[in-house]
């Protein structure tokens, strides 16, 4: 395995203030008040990426659709905000205009949907579907600092109400699409969306509900061995093949890398995420690097690295876990 400072370097370069943003973060253990990361944060939202994405915007501060914040994948609204929060982008007039828009797709339940209610009676949806939906907004609402605000404490509590203590996780009308053929009777990877956003809230600002969950959510994970969730018919498990294959950004989609990040990040450690942890050394290219092998490039506004190439995203999400977990 090949840590040494020259791939530490790499990631700090200046081409990529998302980049360095976070590895000054999660892999140097910088604050937010350090001079470095007040600077880098600056050129984040000068950078390329962001503004590409930002000159996207309407001026009334929706992608695309106004009254469909989903659609077209990849260039909607939501995917829009998300990708702005994991590019560690500052709020700004034009993201509380945008959030202010996404505020409207919610329903009175707190439950966000796809489009916009066509008049009052439509906020009185009672749909619970969609965890990874609702887990990708509370991502970014966190992220953006609306955490206290009175509308993300009613998603909070639709999420808590939605949980399936019985069970574990969240349903949805998507999963599983063969009942048999996987261990989760919820939504797996939807869950995991929500777990994420829970472990990007501050401890100090986790209630007893959502310290439940954590519990609950990261034994399934382990029970699983993250990646290895799906059912042979003689009953075996067998992997996710798909999760082995790292990409970024992921939207709905999961891997085991990001699920990895999330549970250290919640610091978890477990001997059942060692056959994770093995598939990511394994993925270490002789230079030190990781490749990036899923990707949504000629989706998005703009693309993101290069398939099949070196990916300072999937090098950062690697080191970072093999940090937290004493591997260097």
């Amino acid at each position: 395995m090949v840590i040494n400072q020259d791939l530490i370097n790499w990631l700090l370069e200046e081409e990529n203030p998302s980049i360095r943003y976070w590895a000054f973060k999660d892999i140097l253990g910088k604050n937010d008040n350090s001079k470095d990361v007040k600077k880098v944060k600056q050129d984040i939202m000068e950078s390329e990426l962001v503004n590409s994405i930002l000159n996207a915007q309407n001026p009334d501060g929706f992608w695309i659709k106004e009254e469909d914040m989903y659609l077209p994948k990849y260039t909607a609204t939501t995917h829009q905000l998300l990708i702005l929060a994991e590019l560690g982008a500052t709020r700004n007039s034009r993201i509380e205009k945008a959030i202010e828009h996404i505020y409207k797709f919610q329903r009175n339940n707190g439950h966000f949907q796809t489009k916009l209610p066509k008049t009052e009676k439509g906020k009185n949806s009672v749909v619970k579907d969609g965890c990874c939906f609702d887990g990708n907004i509370l991502f970014y609402l966190n992220h953006f600092g609306y955490l206290e605000d009175p509308r993300t404490k009613k998603l909070l509590e639709f999420i808590y109400d939605y949980y399936d203590e019985t069970n574990t996780g969240w349903s949805c009308r998507s999963y599983p699409i063969n009942s048999e053929a996987g261990f989760p009777v919820n939504c797996y990877m939807g869950a995991t969306k929500i777990l994420k956003a829970f472990s990007m809230i501050q401890e100090e600002k986790r209630d007893k509900n959502m310290n439940m969950i954590i519990k609950r959510e990261t034994e399934k994970i382990l029970e699983n061995k993250i990646y290895k969730y799906r059912r042979n018919p003689d009953g075996s498990r067998k992997e996710k093949i798909g999760w082995k294959r790292f990409g970024f950004p992921l939207f709905y989609q999961a891997d085991l890398l990001e699920v990895m990040v999330t549970l250290v990040r919640l610091n978890i450690f477990d001997n059942r995420m060692n056959d994770a942890l093995k598939v990511i050394k394994n993925e270490q290219q002789q230079d030190g690097k990781w490749i990036l092998k899923n990707s949504y490039n000629g989706k998005l506004w703009k693309d993101i690295e290069v398939k099949n190439e070196p990916s300072k995203w999937i090098t950062l999400r690697a080191l970072y876990i093999l940090k937290k977990l004493n591997q260097f």
